[in-house]
């Protein structure tokens, strides 16, 4: 990429990939990514779980009832966690790290996708963070933010449209209400 401006303006989410396996150092800058992102306090709590087993991101596909289908698809899956003991912005803390990973990734020229799984999961009232935990045996201390998809693109998106962006959402010394 040139720049972040065109970095911001070409990430977009992607639910389509190739087969094609993601090269060792291009998942050792998006992880890279992840361990620079800023945290509360600096505590650096958050853990996270790469997962490329066909037969685990089927499971993880199926931890909640809807928007996670395509992870069977994803030739990587990125697990995030944090321990909310340890670390009251764990949410907070996690979701910077997962978007500096979306944007490494779009640097690299993959696609990405976030997969939401706090507050999520199965009709029958299973928990995502239940389903995740048991199949990646995740330790009771820590909860399951969410799953980034990462791949090979395999659909085009275009780039965000500068005329749509809602400029009137932003408000300058106070909130003014239109």
């Amino acid at each position: 990429m040139e720049d972040f401006k065109t970095l911001v303006q070409q990430r977009r989410s992607h639910r389509k990939f190739t087969a094609e396996e993601i090269d060792a150092d291009d998942v050792r800058l998006i992880m890279r990514a992840a361990l620079m992102a800023p945290t509360s306090k600096s505590l650096r709590a958050w853990q996270f779980v790469l997962v490329d087993d066909k037969t685990d991101l089927e499971k993880l596909a199926d931890a909640k009832d809807l928007g996670g289908q395509f992870l069977k698809d994803a030739p990587l899956a990125i697990v995030v966690l944090g321990d909310p003991v340890q670390n009251d912005c764990w949410v907070e803390d996690g979701a910077i790290a997962a978007i500096s990973m979306q944007y490494q990734a779009e640097d690299l020229g993959l696609g990405s996708c976030w997969v939401q799984m706090r507050g999520r999961g199965l009709s029958d009232g299973t928990t995502a963070d239940t389903v995740i935990r048991g199949v990646l045996d995740i330790p009771d201390n820590l909860c399951v933010l969410c799953v980034i998809a990462v791949g090979h693109k395999a659909d085009e998106r275009k780039p965000q449209n500068e005329d749509k962006l809602k400029w009137e959402n932003v408000h300058a010394g106070k909130y003014n209400q239109l």
